[in-house]
C-alpha cells in the first residue's frame, strides 16, 4: 500500500509536462433582483469579476499548487486575452511556459456570469476558434514539448478540443513518452479514444464514457465493464472514470476494477475539477505512485476543489489534510503554502493585536543552533512566522548539493516545533517580499549578522518594529554537520 504520510513530500521534487488547450476563464459575479423589461431574462447586477488561467492553464496551476513544477506547452492568440493569460501564468514561478503565438486563431476566452446569492451560473459566453492549428504551429508545439520531455517525470495531454492537440501532436508525443518511459495521462475530448492509443491513463467522466461507448452507463458495474471494453478497443493501459458524488472507478487492463468512494463535501462549483484530477494523477505517477494510489489522491484533491468557487486549485496542505488522519495533521495548519492562507493567519493575528515575529533561513538539517534562535524569537513575540528558502533558492545560495532535504520536508519539521506558529516558503534569494507582506513587529536573525545586514530591516523599523540579533551557539551549523558526516564516511 502506498505510504501517503511518508511519500507526499516528494511531490515538490517532480516536474510534469502539460500539453493542451489553454484558455482564459473570466467570472462576473453579482446579484439577481429583477427580470429584464426588454426580454424574459434575469438581470445580473454585476459587482466584481475575476480572471484566471483555464483549461491546460488551470492544470498547470493545480500541478504547482501541489508543490511540483510544470512545463506548459500550448498556443495562444496575438490578442489581449493571450497577453493577460501569459501575465497570469508568469506570476507562478514554478510554471515554465512554452507558448506558441498563433496570429490566425484567437485565445479562447470563456466568460461566466454568476449569481452570488444563489451560487448559480446564469450564462457562459465563449470567444474561440476550435480549428486545428496550422502545420507550422503544430511543428512548434511538438518541438517545444519534445525538448522539455527528458526533464519531466510524467506527461499530461489536456484536450479541450480547441485545436492544439491534433492527431499528429498526440501520436508523436505519446510515442516519444513511451520511448522515454514517461507515463502519459490524458484528459480526453471527443468520442473516439483510439487517438490516445498507448496512453497510460485516460480520465473521462461518466457521460464522456457513455458517449465513447455509444451507450448509457449508469451503475458502478456498468462503468467498470464499459471502461474495460474501451481499454481493449483503444489499446489504452487504464481508464479512470469520474462519477461525481459517487466517486471514481479505476480499470487497468487485466486487473479487477477499483471503486473509490467520494468524500462527503458541500459542492459549490465543479468548474475545473477535471483539471485538478488529471494534475494530481500526473504528479503522483511522476514520483512513482501506482495508479490506484494516484487515483485516491486525485479523488481527495477533487473533494477539496469542488468546495471552492470558480476555477480553483488544490494546495499540497489541503490534499494532505484530506488524505491523512487528524492525528498526523496536527501541525498542518501551520503550513502556509498558499498566499491566501498566509494572509488569513496574519490578518487574524493583527485583529487580535498580537505581536508578530519573523525569522528566516534554509533550515536544511535542524540543529541546536536553530532551536536557540527559534526559541528566543518566539519569546520576543506572540506569534512567530518562519520563512524558508525554496529548493531552487537554496541551490542558488548554497550550491548544487543543497538542500539535503526538500522544501516540503523542511517546512513540515519547522511546523512541528512548538515555538513556530506559521511557516511559508519563498522562491526569491531573500525574504524581502515575504517581509513586506507580513509586516512583522520584530525581525529576528542569528548572530552571524549585524543589524545593518538584516534583509527587511528598513521595512520593519519604518513601521515602528525592531530587529533582534540572537547569539549563535559555537560550532553549530548545517554546513559543519555535512562536513563532519563526509569525514566520518
Amino acid at each position: 500500500m502506498f505510504d501517503f504520510e511518508r511519500r507526499l513530500g516528494e511531490l515538490s521534487r517532480q516536474t510534469v509536462l502539460c500539453i493542451g488547450d489553454v484558455m482564459l476563464d473570466r467570472y462576473v459575479y453579482g446579484d439577481v433582483a429583477r427580470v429584464s423589461p426588454e426580454a424574459p431574462t434575469v438581470v445580473l447586477a454585476a459587482k466584481w469579476e475575476d480572471v484566471t488561467p483555464g483549461g491546460a492553464g488551470n492544470v498547470a496551476l493545480n500541478i504547482t499548487g501541489l508543490g511540483a513544477r510544470c512545463v506548459l506547452v500550448s498556443a495562444i492568440g496575438n490578442d489581449e486575452a493571450g497577453r493577460t493569460l501569459t501575465d497570469r501564468l508568469a506570476k507562478d514561478k514554478k510554471i515554465e511556459t512554452r507558448l506558441v503565438q498563433d496570429a490566425v486563431r484567437p485565445t479562447t476566452l470563456k466568460t461566466r456570469f454568476v449569481s452570488e446569492h444563489y451560487s448559480t451560473h446564469l450564462l457562459r459566453a465563449d470567444w474561440e476558434d476550435a480549428r486545428p492549428v496550422e502545420i507550422e504551429r503544430e511543428n512548434e508545439i511538438i518541438a517545444r514539448a519534445l525538448e522539455a520531455l527528458p526533464d519531466c517525470g510524467a506527461v499530461i495531454l489536456s484536450d479541450y478540443g480547441k485545436g492544439v492537440l491534433t492527431q499528429r501532436v498526440i501520436e508523436e508525443l505519446i510515442a516519444a513518452a513511451r520511448k522515454a518511459k514517461k507515463p502519459v495521462v490524458v484528459d480526453p475530448k471527443g468520442n473516439d479514444y483510439r487517438i490516445y492509443r498507448f496512453a497510460d491513463l485516460v480520465t473521462p467522466n461518466r457521460s464522456e464514457l457513455s458517449r465513447a461507448l455509444n451507450r448509457e452507463v449508469r451503475t458502478a458495474d456498468e462503468v467498470a465493464q464499459g471502461a474495460a471494453e474501451l481499454c481493449e478497443r483503444t489499446d489504452v493501459n487504464a481508464i479512470l472514470v469520474t462519477r461525481s458524488e459517487e466517486g471514481m472507478t479505476l480499470v487497468e487492463r487485466g486487473e479487477e476494477p477499483v471503486h473509490i468512494p467520494a468524500f462527503p463535501v458541500k459542492v459549490r462549483d465543479v468548474s475545473g475539477a477535471g483539471d485538478t484530477v488529471v494534475a494530481t494523477l500526473a504528479a503522483m505517477v511522476a514520483m512513482g505512485a501506482d495508479l490506484e494510489a494516484a487515483a485516491r489522491a486525485a479523488n481527495a484533491a477533487a473533494a477539496v476543489v469542488v468546495g471552492k468557487r470558480g476555477t480553483a486549485t488544490v494546495s499540497f496542505s489541503e490534499l494532505r489534510a484530506v488524505l491523512l488522519p487528524p492525528a498526523l495533521r496536527a501541525y498542518e495548519e501551520k503550513l502556509a503554502f498558499d498566499p491566501r492562507a498566509l494572509d488569513e493567519h496574519v490578518n487574524e493575528w493583527r485583529r487580535a493585536e498580537l505581536r508578530i515575529g519573523f525569522t528566516n533561513g534554509v533550515f536544511d538539517l535542524l540543529h541546536p543552533g536553530h532551536l536557540k534562535v527559534l526559541a528566543e524569537a518566539r519569546a520576543a513575540c506572540d506569534r512567530l512566522m518562519v520563512g524558508i528558502n525554496s529548493d531552487a533558492s537554496t541551490k542558488r545560495l548554497k550550491g548544487d548539493n543543497r538542500p539535503i532535504q526538500d522544501e516540503i520536508s523542511r517546512a513540515q519539521m519547522l511546523a512541528a516545533l512548538e515555538a513556530v506558529d506559521l511557516v511559508a516558503i519563498f522562491e526569491e534569494d531573500t525574504p524581502l517580499e515575504l517581509i513586506r507582506r507580513v509586516r512583522p513587529h520584530v525581525l529576528v536573525k542569528g548572530g552571524d549578522y549585524t543589524k545593518d545586514q538584516v534583509v527587511g530591516r528598513e521595512i520593519v523599523e519604518a513601521s515602528g518594529g525592531e530587529v533582534l540579533i540572537v547569539d549563535l551557539l559555537p560550532d553549530r551549523s548545517t554546513t559543519r554537520l555535512v562536513e563532519r558526516s563526509k569525514k566520518r564516511g
